[in-house]
């Protein structure tokens, strides 16, 4: 009898491998909803619709400061909803782009927003554009299907957020705004006339602004570690803070004075922005430089 030989038995191919599913959004629990709303002095919106969403950010511009102090006291900047969570509505602080975006983001997913991050980059001197993912801007969608570009994170801007799919002139306490079609598909925001930021419109995840973040901690290039800012939208107008230069603007009237010690300072922060401070932020010689905060734009 001829035995046969068994035939090799073929490893199996591995299963093909695509990108990695995306993870789900950050949703806060009801309870941590709760405490963000009364940290920013809102009520809770009975609709996830645009008047509530214009409410909210007008509010937060309000409540929660554009900072970076952290860069300045050695505290590391950590990007993670629930830390972030913690810094804004725990610790009463704000942040920079990547911080008070993110957690705004949170707050109104958990209110029944579809909100997506994008990433932007800030238009310089000459139409210099910035690093890749060196602003962050939000995608909004309310309940109505509505589309909106939300933003409390660029310092002095539109004080409501704006029309997404609108081309033409926006009206806005904060000037004139329009988003104009630009190249490779991307959008790109407009004040007063003057390009501001160049918006990519593909959706990203927090992760993705890591590099960014990093960069505007580190490098002597950075906006943000050469100069101290702490800044707030009010009524009147805009209240900023740099080191010890304390600049109001008032409607129309500008007044701008020099804080006399640490303990001045220290009450000018805890009375104006509603944050306790142990020790002063110092900028580092190697990064100190003169600059004009007047703007306080991101």
């Amino acid at each position: 009898m001829t035995t046969q030989p068994t035939p090799a038995v073929q490893p199996e191919s591995p299963a093909p491998q695509g990108p990695p599913a995306p993870s789900a959004p950050f949703v806060p629990a009801s309870s941590e909803v709760e405490a963000y709303l009364r940290r920013i002095g809102a009520e809770r919106p009975v609709r996830a619709d645009a008047a509530a969403l214009r409410e909210l950010h007008l509010l937060h511009l309000r409540t929660v400061p554009f900072e970076n102090l952290s860069i300045h006291l050695g505290e590391p900047v950590v990007l993670d909803e629930k830390a972030l969570l913690g810094k804004v509505v725990d610790a009463r602080r704000g942040g920079f782009c990547y911080e008070v975006n993110a957690a705004f983001a949170a707050l109104l997913r958990g209110l029944g927003y579809g909100v997506e991050l994008l990433q932007a980059r800030v238009v310089g001197e000459g139409g210099r554009l910035g690093i890749p993912y060196d602003h962050m801007a939000l995608r909004v969608e309310t309940v109505e299907g509505e589309r909106w570009l939300a933003d409390v994170g660029f310092g002095d801007h539109s004080h409501f957020p704006l029309v997404l799919d609108a081309r033409d002139d926006q009206e806005d306490p904060g000037g004139v705004f329009r988003i104009a079609e630009a190249a490779g598909g991307d959008l790109e925001v407009l004040r007063d006339g003057e390009p501001q930021y160049r918006v990519e419109v593909r959706p990203r995840e927090l992760a993705d602004f890591a590099a960014g973040s990093w960069y505007h901690r580190t490098s002597p290039d950075s906006h943000f570690t050469g100069s101290l800012v702490c800044s707030r939208l009010t009524e009147e107008g805009r209240i900023t803070l740099s080191g010890t230069k304390l600049i109001t603007r008032a409607r129309d009237e500008r007044d701008e004075r020099v804080l006399d010690g640490d303990d001045e300072v220290r009450e000018a922060y805890r009375e104006l922005f509603g944050i306790e401070l142990a020790a002063l932020p110092v900028v580092s010689p190697p990064f100190a430089r003169e600059e004009d905060v007047d703007s306080d734009s991101r």
